[in-house]
């Protein structure tokens, strides 16, 4: 299973990097190949590749602010949750993620 996330928080700073942190582990954990792209403070960090939005049998949104670029992922199944969620349960957002 691949999934691609994008999180981003009002200010930028420290939950949008916390989120992509836990989601990150939480992956792993369940043996689920993921990447994650930040969109904080410094603007858009480790932007996600077409290719890999493309095979993404999912994406999460862990936002809670617009999405920059939003359009790349029109087609596909989309998890958005509050940034929050992500940081307190990252895995429990894997899992709503997988039951879509």
């Amino acid at each position: 299973m691949k999934v691609v996330a994008v999180t981003a928080c009002i200010a930028g700073i420290a939950h949008t990097y916390m989120a992509s942190a836990g989601l990150k582990k939480a992956a792993k954990a369940k043996g689920i190949e993921i990447y994650v792209e930040t969109q904080g403070a410094l603007g858009i960090q480790d932007k996600l590749a077409q290719k890999d939005i493309d095979e993404a049998d999912f994406v999460i949104f862990a936002v809670d602010t617009k999405v920059s670029k939003a359009e790349r992922f029109n087609n596909k199944k989309i998890l958005t949750v509050r940034i929050s969620e992500a940081v307190k349960d990252a895995g429990k957002v894997i899992e709503k993620g997988i039951e879509l």
